[in-house]
C-alpha cells in the first residue's frame, strides 16, 4: 500500500509576510500593512485548516500568544477576520524553540524545546511527524535554511516599502541561495505569492569554491 505517512519524511516550510524591502514588520503600521483583502483571507483561512505544525522562536510565541490571548477577549479592538485567524492558532500543533521559556507553556498545543533548534528538525523531518512550517522567527528560519533543512520558501510581498519604520530585516546573515519557482498568485490584485525550492549555495552559480 506504500509508505503511510508517518514514515514518509515530512516537509519544512519557511512562510513570510514580507515588505517589498525585505522587512517582515514595521513600526506604527496595521497587521499586513493595512492591505489585506477577501481573496487573501479566504486563502489564509483554507491554509489554517491544512495540518501543519507550526515552528517559532521565544520572541514570535511570546508576541502570538499575546495577541491571541487579545483577539479572543471580549470587547478585543482586532478586525473579525484577524480575531478569527489568531484565535485560531490555539488549535494548532506549535513547536517552540527556547533556552529561556519555562514549561508548562500556556498558549494550548504549544510543546517547548530547549535543545538546539537544527537537530530538533532534523529529527521531526526524519521521523515523518507531518508538513511543518515557520511562523515569524526570522533568525530561526536562518537556521533551519542554513542547515539545508528547508524544503519550500514561501513570501506573500506587499507592495509597500518601509524603509524608514521597518522592522526584522528578513535576509540579514542569509547564505547565497538558488530559488527554483514552484508556484505564484495574486491576492486581490496587488498582494503577490510566491513560493520557491531553496538550495543552499557555497557562491555564487559556476564559481568553484576557493
Amino acid at each position: 500500500m506504500g509508505e503511510t505517512p508517518s514514515e514518509a519524511p515530512s516537509e519544512l516550510m519557511v512562510d513570510f509576510i514580507i515588505s517589498l524591502d525585505g522587512y517582515a514588520s514595521a513600526q506604527g503600521w496595521p497587521g499586513w500593512w493595512g492591505l489585506e483583502g477577501p481573496e487573501y483571507l479566504a486563502w489564509l483561512e483554507q491554509e489554517g485548516k491544512k495540518d501543519y505544525t507550526l515552528l517559532m522562536g521565544a520572541n514570535t510565541y511570546r508576541l502570538m500568544s499575546s495577541m491571541s490571548e487579545e483577539a479572543a477577549a471580549e470587547g478585543s479592538e482586532f478586525s473579525e477576520e484577524e480575531g478569527a485567524s489568531l484565535t485560531g492558532l490555539a488549535a494548532v500543533p506549535k513547536v517552540i524553540f527556547s533556552s529561556t521559556l519555562q514549561a508548562p507553556l500556556t498558549w494550548p498545543n504549544s510543546e517547548l524545546v530547549t535543545g538546539d533548534a537544527v537537530e530538533a528538525v532534523k529529527e521531526m523531518k526524519r521521523t515523518g511527524t507531518g508538513p511543518l512550517s515557520t511562523l515569524g522567527s526570522v533568525s530561526l528560519c536562518r537556521s533551519l535554511l542554513a542547515a539545508g533543512l528547508v524544503d519550500r520558501f514561501r513570501l506573500v510581498v506587499f507592495p509597500v516599502i518601509t524603509g524608514r519604520t521597518g522592522q526584522e530585516r528578513i535576509y540579514d546573515g542569509y547564505p547565497d541561495v538558488s530559488l527554483e519557482m514552484a508556484e505564484s498568485r495574486t491576492f486581490d490584485g496587488r498582494l503577490q505569492l510566491l513560493e520557491y525550492v531553496p538550495k543552499v549555495l557555497s557562491g555564487p552559480p559556476g564559481v568553484s569554491p576557493a
